[in-house]
């Protein structure tokens, strides 16, 4: 099993910034059975959306929604390996960008799975 959780969310101004993260524990098997670790974000009376995911090689993808902010004043995910830790750097932040956002780590063996945490909200508002 693998635990997932979240912290850094609040309350932003529009425009401003706002850092979340995601520390990953469990045992060495499960640990290491992660193949990629993510954020999605859900907002009321929405379903839940990707944000963005990386691999443990690094590999990044971001959902349309904030690729065009995927400059150094958007959103930035990374990860931290040697932690079991992912982040999510968001810069530039609106309205539309208030959601719960919930850490994802996936594996593909022995199965298909994904871990979720609990969330953290980030709200933008003035």
């Amino acid at each position: 099993q693998v635990q997932l959780v979240e912290s850094g969310g609040g309350l932003v101004q529009p425009g401003g910034s706002l850092s979340i993260s995601c520390a990953a524990s469990g045992s060495l098997i499960s640990i290491n059975r992660i193949t990629a670790m993510g954020w999605f974000r859900q907002a009321p009376g929405k379903e839940r959306e990707l944000v963005a995911t990386i691999t443990r090689s690094g590999i990044t993808n971001y959902a349309d929604s904030v690729k065009d902010r995927f400059t150094i004043s958007g959103f930035t995910i990374s990860g931290d390996n040697t932690k079991n830790t992912v982040y999510l750097q968001m810069n530039t932040l609106k309205p539309d960008d208030t959601a719960v956002y919930h850490c994802n780590a996936h594996k593909s063996w022995p199965r298909e799975y994904d871990y979720w945490g609990q969330g953290t909200q980030v709200t933008v508002s003035s």
